[in-house]
């Protein structure tokens, strides 16, 4: 790709996210001058950002008067939004310029990211160093060596990812004004810490609607019929129907009266009905819904799977590009499938694998769809082959969700026989289902994880008399909705249209360091008199779902060329002149409920104790202040009777461990019993050595091996 320019021969920048895949990168290309922030060869010099290196620049630098919040400066709206260098990573954004404005350097390549925010950290890098050179793009959705190589054959046209750039510019100075402008004067007019967003604000909407669905809710009781019967040696139960089918009633009465008819009396068998039945497996993932089932099964949170699957790609490069929200694949990774069935082809997967590698891998649309791929396609394995002793316990846990449901996908349905048997009693109808496997189908790639409790039920024939053995009339209450974790919040905000796959999960995290939120059983999320007061509060149209939905769509059309950058952002304006006016005419009262008698011990004011999602602290009420103490704090050590987590409270030499079973220890007295458990060799110990042992294994070289294991079978 070097270039001649008379005897000089020109170079290509590539731009990397992060300094690890821009060594990736560098090794890729073959470049091995590893310099101070950036690695050059032959024909590449690749640098790297650290995250963003560039950002929008505080109000302050619009003018002196800024630097104090007053809500007679409201709102700040300056014509064009400036960029700073943000100081903490000024360093290498010199590097970066240096190396952008080399005379030798003849073309740019952005290998950020793949998508909206990748693409806006280095456009921002690229203007603020003041450069002018043509632009490709390195668009992969794998950081394996042979994606890396196969995307540098494909670069793209820079200009291609404009619109992309505009939208995430768009999205940036919206967050900016509303959040600026909204926080400021929510904080000055009530003299606490109120932070506003675009997407915040409603997000927190959603969790009170359904804590005031659960208060207003008002449980019913219900009543159902189970009959006991038999036939030869076999006991089963059937249920009463009514003539909709339904197999509950509200009426207490009506159902008492149908069980004392139905006492000691006969069925007579009407129907039976036999309906062969397929199941498909669910589609692949996308990173919504893998946060959801990480949540749901080990109660990780939405960033810490995000964290985690960002380490699988990255480091491991066993995983495919986190931030997708599609869940299908395109037509060119067909060819590929074969491939990543054999990189996952270890340990519990072998047996799924070598079946599908045995036939014809095709694709069908339930999973291949061009049309439903907008950036990047669904989470799938790469290539790469794993070794999973290299895996941590919470990574194998992620990456063990994604290859079955990568598997389950390209195995046959899973086939059953559905039997309704149906049956009259004093003109009552009662019925039964019952399911036989015909073909486990997907199912296998799940193994035990996959619970197919199927209810069998013995030969039964049409016309058969079965004899009444017992009527019991059972008892349920109707429940409220369940209060919302991370992983239904997270669909919600889906259903909602609230910020991005990528953007979620941050949105989530902010809602529990603003104090916002809590979390209560370590899952369900409550929200605090501090978020009640700011809903309260807030203007009436940022509290819903529908502004914000409406302005993401906006920013996707701006993203596929269909909408305008400088039209959306002066409807923003309107909008936040509007927000600023709203909270000034307000006569609402904010009231700090957790104030308690702690001194601040840097300015003298009182404190406020508040819950955040690791245990509790104290925090300064004066804003400008902000000093903050923690009380106590939840850990991941484990209880020694109950097992649960232990809470660590105290200061100092007084620090001890609680745990809500009762049990106390001191901080010195649990470091004394870890240091000797671990001279011993602990639990984690041994299992580190079995994960290194099975890594052996699978590295192990021996013409033997598959002989043996043919044996063994």
């Amino acid at each position: 790709m070097a270039i001649k320019e008379g005897k000089l021969m020109k170079k290509t920048l590539v731009l990397a996210e992060k300094p690890s895949v821009g060594r990736d990168i560098a090794r890729v290309l073959n470049c091995n001058k590893d310099k101070n922030g950036y690695i050059e060869g032959s024909k590449y010099i690749v640098t790297w950002a650290l995250g963003h290196l560039v950002t929008l620049a505080d109000p302050e630098s619009y003018g002196e008067k800024y630097k104090s919040w007053k809500m007679e400066d409201l709102p700040i709206l300056p014509p064009k939004l400036k960029t700073v260098v943000i100081k903490k990573t000024s360093k290498q954004f010199n590097t970066v310029k240096s190396q952008l404005n080399r005379e030798d350097v003849g073309e740019i390549v952005i290998a950020t990211d793949a998508g909206r925010e990748g693409e806006l950290v280095a456009r921002w890098i690229i203007e603020k160093a003041h450069v002018k050179k043509s632009i490709k793009r390195l668009w992969i959705s794998s950081s394996t060596d042979k994606a890396i190589k196969e995307g540098f054959d494909k670069l793209k046209d820079g200009r291609k990812y404009n619109n992309l750039y505009y939208s995430a510019i768009a999205r940036a100075e919206a967050d900016w004004f509303v959040g600026i402008n909204g926080t400021r004067a929510l904080t000055t007019k009530y003299n606490a810490q109120l932070s506003c967003g675009r997407v915040q604000t409603p997000t927190l909407g959603m969790i009170l609607k359904r804590e005031e669905e659960i208060r207003k809710f008002v449980p019913k009781e219900y009543y159902s019929i189970d009959i006991s019967t038999k036939k030869g040696s076999s006991n089963f139960k059937m249920s009463w129907i009514d003539k909709q089918n339904n197999t509950t009633s509200f009426n207490k009465e009506k159902i008492e009266n149908i069980a004392k008819k139905l006492n000691n009396k006969e069925i007579k068998i009407t129907n039976v009905k036999k309906v062969d039945k397929k199941r498909y497996s669910k589609p692949l993932y996308d990173l919504t819904e893998l946060q959801r089932d990480a949540n749901k099964r080990f109660g990780f949170s939405a960033k810490e799977t995000l964290s985690i699957m960002q380490k699988l790609y990255e480091h491991h490069k066993v995983l495919t590009y986190p931030r997708t929200d599609s869940r299908y694949l395109t037509t060119d990774i067909v060819d590929t499938l074969k491939d990543r069935i054999k990189a996952v082809n270890v340990s519990d997967y072998s047996k799924v694998c070598n079946k599908l590698l045995k036939t014809n891998i095709k694709g069908n649309k339930s999973f291949v769809d061009n049309s439903k791929v907008r950036d990047h396609h669904a989470i799938i394995p790469t290539e790469e082959r794993v070794f999973l002793g290299d895996l941590s316990d919470k990574e194998r846990k992620i990456y063990d969700l994604v290859v079955k449901r990568f598997l389950s996908v390209l195995c046959p349905p899973f086939e059953y026989t559905e039997t309704t048997i149906t049956g009259e009693c004093e003109g009552e109808k009662l019925r039964i289902k019952g399911n036989k496997v015909v073909n486990l189908g997907f199912t296998e790639a799940y193994g035990d994880d996959e619970d197919e409790s199927l209810n069998t039920i013995p030969e039964i024939l049409e016309n058969d008399l079965l004899k009444i053995e017992e009527v019991k009339v059972k008892t349920g209450k109707t429940n409220p909705p369940p209060y919302l974790n991370e992983g239904t919040l997270l669909t919600e905000m889906e259903k909602n249209n609230l910020g991005t796959v990528a953007t979620r999960a941050d949105i989530i995290e902010k809602l529990f360091n603003s104090f916002l939120v809590e979390s209560k059983n370590n899952k369900e999320i409550h929200i605090t008199s501090k978020g009640r007061q700011l809903l309260d509060l807030a203007p009436e149209k940022l509290k819903t779902p529908s502004l914000t939905s409406e302005w993401e769509k906006k920013l996707t059309d701006i993203s596929n060329g269909k909408g305008n950058k400088d039209t959306f952002i002066e409807d923003i304006k309107s909008y936040t002149k509007e927000i600023v006016r709203e909270i000034n005419k307000s006569e609402s009262k904010f009231k700090h409920d957790n104030l308690t008698k702690n001194k601040c011990p840097n300015c003298g004011k009182f404190m406020l104790e508040v819950k955040g999602k690791k245990g509790k602290m104290l925090v300064c009420e004066d804003r400008e202040c902000n000093t903050r103490k923690t009380v106590s704090q939840i850990t991941n050590s484990r209880c020694p009777n109950c097992h649960k987590k232990l809470e660590l409270r105290g200061e100092g030499e007084n620090k001890i461990f609680a745990c809500q079973c009762g049990y106390r220890e001191k901080l010195s007295a649990f470091n004394k019993r870890k240091a000797e458990e671990k001279q011993k060799g602990s639990k984690k110990d041994i299992q580190k050595y079995l994960k290194n042992q099975n890594k052996n294994e699978q590295n192990f070289n021996n013409p033997f091996v598959d002989a043996l294991a043919k044996l063994k079978k």
